[in-house]
């Protein structure tokens, strides 16, 4: 169900009370009616991005949410992206017991130092995948983009990391045709230099020249974005 269009059918606009488990609304909630070739289901959701009541929406499933060994997906306009701890405050009302969501946001940073005078760049190979990409993870409620890059950095690899300011690229994809995942990458020099991965997280590592680097991704937009902060580097003197 996640990414699909659907209209809801409120039975219970925001701000009503739960006659059974006593708690007021947080979000319009109703059904949704669910054909397949196969068979007919009723589904149950709540609406987020709308803080009025309403009779019907129409919007894009972005989640599912469990509670008490039942169901409920959560639906929300087009134009809206919300992730998981998005999810989370406005359920808080609901107290689901897992969240799973159609979109994610991570954030990380291509990383350059100097290495023996010569410029290198940092990949790192992660244990749940089998390419190299940067160091990244998932932003966590509170954070700026650039919080969570500095936070995932050091989490995965030890390093503390500057970020240089003019230089912020997002790549979009998606995995296995269900998660619609967006990441956000900046541009950051280091001082240490001691590496040490996250073991749980990280296989392995390299500091490695530009075609190096390069060589090691496997994906066009991890290039581009690669070409383009070697560019940025090259232009902000950080390669001299």
């Amino acid at each position: 169900m996640l990414g699909r269009y659907v209209r809801v059918k409120v039975t219970s606009p925001i701000h009503s009370k739960d006659p059974n488990e006593g708690f007021t609304y947080g979000l319009n909630y109703g059904e949704i009616n669910f054909v397949t070739a196969r068979k007919r289901e009723t589904l149950h959701a709540f609406i987020m991005g709308i803080d009025h009541p309403v009779k019907t929406f129409d919007g894009r499933v972005i989640a599912s949410v469990e509670k008490n060994g039942e169901r409920y997906f959560v639906v929300a306009p087009k134009s809206k992206r919300y992730i998981n701890h998005d999810v989370s405050k406005a359920m808080d009302f609901f107290r689901p017991e897992s969240i799973r969501c159609y979109y994610e946001t991570s954030c990380g940073a291509i990383v350059c130092r100097k290495v023996k005078g010569e410029p290198r760049f940092l990949v790192i190979k992660n244990n749940r995948s089998a390419h190299w990409s940067f160091p990244k993870g998932h932003i966590e409620p509170g954070e700026t983009w650039e919080e969570t890059a500095k936070r995932e950095v050091l989490e995965e690899t030890g390093l503390h990391i500057k970020i240089l300011p003019g230089f912020k690229e997002e790549s979009n994809y998606m995995i296995q045709n269900r998660i619609d995942k967006k990441v956000i990458i900046f541009a950051a020099t280091t001082k240490d230099t001691r590496t040490i991965i996250q073991e749980s997280e990280i296989e392995d590592y390299s500091w490695l020249p530009f075609d190096g680097a390069e060589k090691f991704l496997r994906f066009e937009n991890d290039c581009r974005i690669l070409e383009d902060a070697r560019k940025f580097f090259e232009e902000h003197g950080v390669l001299d």
